[in-house]
């Protein structure tokens, strides 16, 4: 696999900027190159394929063999015509670099980055910020592992589950021997089946809801077989390894002093109350995974000012057409950021996005009508799986007064309520001043969900403007004061040079 080299510490001018190199920012930025624009590539991993497609580093495996993804021939295809468009120069691939400031201005979109911690180890050998200016821009943020607090959560030890994964399949190791995977949906099963198969222990998989939630929802599961497979498979895994899964069941206190040795778990009821009588204690443990769905990344689309909504899951996302085009002109999204529906959705809505910030506006829909069925059928698959795997209505009673919501500033349960009855703080933005919760260096990526869902009070949920208000940031990453200084004047438009032109027979 080809390798980007070194870029020009002046200005990068494109046709389309992509941010974000997994399964959606990947297929947009090929789909946009084929279609012949001169595309940027900006992403915080030194390689592509994001969390969903993450593997070993390319200088320790060149060739690495997919073990532990699925859908990995997509990734195979789609990296081999990105490594052929790099090749063409149409591609100007930008590893290791965040956005930390996206602007809008009359002759498109200005992306401000800064190096990202993964940047040490990326292919862009001089690894410095760099300002990307473009007529178009595909934002394919992706998202984050929800989590809900629940006491002892803090301790070292608890991890997201999908921190586990990435883990094992970006260091080809284990972070622990014995393990309790805990939380709702279908992603425990690949988190817990990839810990046997790396030669750990899996105590327990915990979900919260129950098979028979997915009755209503058959129909919408029968239109796309392939999820069944996958389940299938992992079903296999279950039985080979003898990992017991537990419905209807939750961590209600990971144990331990100086760091996670245990857990306490219950029975819970549709509501997610606690049925007297049935705690068990699971002892002897080195790692607590928790996953309760994933939240997308809003930071850059609620900075440039798209419109949003709540998507079934409860999660804040952005509204776009057919093409995937916002509310913002010449601003599409791919993703997570459009709900949460896994890496074959976010595939086709990439190539969609990408083929269509290739054009000129008004040339209609780019995507091919099998291709959007085929989305069609998947984004009501993630709904009756989101419908299927709520957060438990009743989790705010697993926590006491002293229980650690924002691990980053220490804020705790009690903490938040108060502020939320003495002070009138509902929403996440409001409790953030009161309390300083989501104020650490996570800015709330962690907690907020939590927060906002204290704020909104007892087996509420946070609306959008609460939501929005948590995604809302000045700067939408690490920035470093230096780099702030180093700004002329962040006023001062930077000129669109031309590109490559996008002529008919380039289609």
């Amino acid at each position: 696999m080809s390798r980007a080299g070194s870029v020009s510490a002046e200005p990068i001018s494109a046709d389309v900027a992509v941010v974000g190199a997994g399964p959606a920012g990947l297929a947009a930025a090929v789909a946009a190159a084929e279609a012949g624009a001169a595309v940027a590539l900006v992403d915080a991993g030194a390689q592509p394929g994001g969390q969903f497609w993450r593997h070993r580093p390319e200088t320790v495996v060149p060739q690495p063999d997919g073990r532990g993804h699925h859908g990995w021939h997509s990734y195979l295809d789609l990296r081999a015509r990105f490594d052929a468009e790099l090749r063409r120069g149409r591609i100007t691939y930008l590893p290791g670099l965040q956005v930390w400031m996206p602007q809008r201005d009359e002759a498109g979109f200005i992306l401000r980055t800064t190096p990202a911690v993964a940047g040490a180890v990326s292919g862009n050998d001089d690894n410095r910020a760099r300002t990307v200016v473009a007529r178009r821009l595909v934002l394919c943020p992706g998202g984050y592992d929800r989590q809900l607090p629940v006491p002892g959560w803090e301790l070292p030890g608890v991890m997201a589950a999908g921190g586990i994964q990435a883990f094992i399949k970006g260091n080809g190791a284990l972070p622990g021997r014995r393990f309790v995977v805990a939380g709702t949906g279908p992603f425990l099963l690949p988190v817990a089946a990839g810990i046997a198969e790396a030669g750990g222990q899996v105590l327990a998989v915990l979900e919260s809801s129950s098979p028979a939630a997915w009755l209503p929802h058959l129909r919408a599961a029968a239109g796309v077989p392939e999820k069944a497979l996958e389940g299938a498979e992992y079903g296999v895994v279950f039985v080979r390894q003898r990992i017991p899964y537990r419905t209807r069941s939750v961590v209600t206190e990971v144990l331990g002093a100086d760091r996670a040795s245990g857990v306490r778990t219950a029975k819970v009821d549709a509501d997610g109350r606690v049925r007297p009588g049935t705690e068990r204690v699971y002892e002897d443990v080195d790692v607590v995974g928790f996953g309760w769905g994933f939240t997308p990344q809003m930071e850059l689309p609620v900075a440039l000012g798209v419109e949003t909504r709540l998507d079934a899951d409860g999660s804040l996302v952005g509204v776009v057409d057919e093409r995937q085009e916002s509310s913002v002109p010449g601003l599409f999204l791919a993703g997570e950021v459009t709900g949460v529906g896994g890496a074959t959705l976010g595939v086709l809505e990439g190539l969609a996005a990408g083929a269509a910030a290739a054009r000129e506006p008004g040339t209609g829909n780019t995507a091919a009508p099998s291709q959007a069925r085929t989305a069609a059928r998947h984004r009501r698959f993630a709904e009756a799986m989101h419908r299927a795997h709520p957060v438990p209505a009743a989790w705010q009673e697993w926590l006491a007064p002293e229980t650690t919501v924002c691990r980053c500033e220490e804020v705790t349960a009690g903490q938040i309520t108060d502020a939320r009855e003495s002070l009138g703080g509902r929403d996440a933005r409001s409790l953030k001043s009161f309390t300083r919760a989501g104020m650490g260096w996570c800015q709330g990526r962690v907690c907020g969900f939590a927060a906002a869902c204290l704020g909104a009070g007892p087996g509420a949920s946070p609306g959008v403007e609460s939501l929005s208000g948590a995604a809302k940031r000045p700067l939408a990453g690490p920035v470093s004061i230096g780099e702030l200084a180093s700004l002329e004047d962040l006023e001062t438009p930077v000129t669109l040079e031309p590109t490559v032109s996008l002529k008919a027979s380039d289609h």
